[in-house]
């Protein structure tokens, strides 16, 4: 899944990014309401961190606003030092989903991350399963038959993303664009590189393969006989 933080103090920033990269999430940041506003209405995001108090004319509230006058629904996380219930009550009605003060520890985000990647639009579950392979989203754990699999960080995210669409041809430019962060210089080999790991470590010999190579489109996820 990918997310994009906005938020200008910037050791926050990459603090955040990096503990959320470690939970296997692809993760964009942006330092400026502009610059923010901007990736969010481009790219297709899970997940959006906003800094409320953001110098500049357009605040986070603003960016709430903005995105929700546009039809855009993902949901939004507000960070702000502003603690007051009136200052949550302000943030929620301009369309953020949840309020996070300042300061916070890390679990708690990553709670109220996952609290919100689980709520419809989609209902999404936290155990996905594709034959006799489960991929466990609270666990972070793989396996197939009942054995378990280590994936790396990126495997792991990339699995998901073809098990959340099986039997759907899904291109490498989908993959780079959901499991690999936006400065992330990623080539169509390299999709196919990590393609290639996550078959040896779940298309064993012997078992049914589930990671068909659709020629000239990119990869379909589910198992022929």
């Amino acid at each position: 899944m990918r997310i994009l933080i906005i938020e200008d103090e910037h050791k926050i920033a990459q603090a955040i990014k990096r503990g959320l990269e470690q939970e296997t999430y692809a993760v964009d940041v942006e330092y400026t309401a502009p610059e923010g506003l901007a990736a969010a209405l481009v790219h297709n995001y899970d997940l959006i961190i906003l800094d409320r108090m953001l110098p500049g004319i357009i605040d986070g509230l603003e960016i709430c606003r903005t995105l929700r006058q546009k039809d855009i629904h993902t949901p939004i996380l507000v960070l702000s030092a502003k603690d007051k219930i009136e200052n949550k009550v302000e943030g929620l009605n301009h369309g953020a989903d949840d309020y996070l003060v300042k300061p916070f520890a890390f679990e708690e985000l990553l709670a109220r991350v996952r609290a919100l990647l689980r709520r419809p639009t989609q209902s999404l579950p936290t155990v996905l399963t594709v034959d006799n392979l489960s991929l466990d989203l609270t666990g972070l754990t793989v396996q197939r038959d009942q054995k378990t699999i280590q994936l790396s960080n990126k495997e792991f995210a990339l699995l998901e993303f073809l098990m959340r669409h099986p039997g759907q041809i899904v291109t490498k430019e989908q993959l780079i664009n959901r499991v690999w962060d936006f400065d992330a210089d990623v080539l169509y080999n390299t999709v196919e590189v990590y393609i290639g790991y996550l078959r040896k470590k779940i298309d064993l010999p012997g078992e049914k393969k589930l990671i068909q190579t659709v020629r000239g489109f990119g990869y379909k996820f589910g198992g022929l006989n």
